[in-house]
């Protein structure tokens, strides 16, 4: 019976499908216990998904590289998913001109603040420079993040897994923290999402409203560009070139 069902796994395996259908279930088992615990933020559907497919691939000895190959189509939507985030943009673009100064102000602060954080934190507990230049973009959506890693001398697959892993802590800590510092307004709690959190962060947004997930897509744009300029330019202050 063993063999046969190894049997039956070497032929899934070999189908492309397979991983595509396997991420999708994954996602869809944590949205369902993430929505049934009342949109628990303990309990983030991507946090859930990436457990399972971690266990998955390890369990049956399937390399990353095998997973991403079948997986690929979502990668591929990421980048109209992003540009998608322009539609509820445009509908509140009133908003976004009334605060555009305070909004660049934030950007700035928020920008500066999730690098020298990043990398004075990774500098007290003895990491390498490498190490330190994978941090510092770890706020930025992941395309954005690694080619900055790369230009910067730092390493693209553990950025990667940085950026993943502040995303899920930034859509879990995220309300708390603005609820106990009294922030209300949608609109900025949206954008403070954005800096912090990326694409992650900008899909708990758009959970809680659609003008909090137009100010938080804004950012998460805004703070890629603006993080490919500062960090090149900060390499040498902080010591890492």
């Amino acid at each position: 019976m063993t063999e046969k069902l190894s049997h039956i796994w070497v032929y899934l395996a070999a189908s492309p499908l397979l991983w595509l259908a396997m991420t999708l279930l994954a996602y869809q088992a944590g949205f369902w216990l993430y929505r049934r615990h009342g949109l628990h933020p303990l309990l983030n559907p991507v946090a859930i998904a990436v457990v399972l497919l971690v266990a998955v691939l390890k369990l049956s000895g399937t390399p990353y590289q095998s997973y991403f190959d079948g997986a690929q189509f979502v990668h591929f939507l990421l980048g109209p998913a992003t540009v998608a985030l322009a539609v509820p943009l445009y509908n509140h673009f009133g908003q976004v001109r009334r605060m555009l100064l305070p909004l660049l102000g934030a950007l700035l602060a928020g920008s500066a603040t999730a690098i020298v954080s990043a990398v004075g934190i990774g500098w007290l507990l003895g990491a390498s420079p490498a190490t330190l230049l994978s941090l510092a973009p770890k706020s930025v959506t992941t395309p954005i993040a690694m080619g900055i890693a790369e230009k910067t001398g730092g390493l693209p697959s553990l950025t990667a897994v940085l950026v993943i892993c502040t995303g899920i802590l930034g859509a879990i800590m995220a309300k708390p923290i603005l609820d106990l510092l009294r922030i209300r307004d949608d609109a900025v709690r949206g954008f403070a999402v954005g800096v912090a959190a990326h694409g992650i962060g900008t899909a708990r947004a758009f959970q809680v409203s659609q003008l909090a997930g137009a100010f938080s897509g804004l950012a998460m744009g805004l703070n890629g560009l603006v993080t490919a300029v500062l960090l090149p330019l900060l390499v040498r202050p902080l010591g890492l070139g």
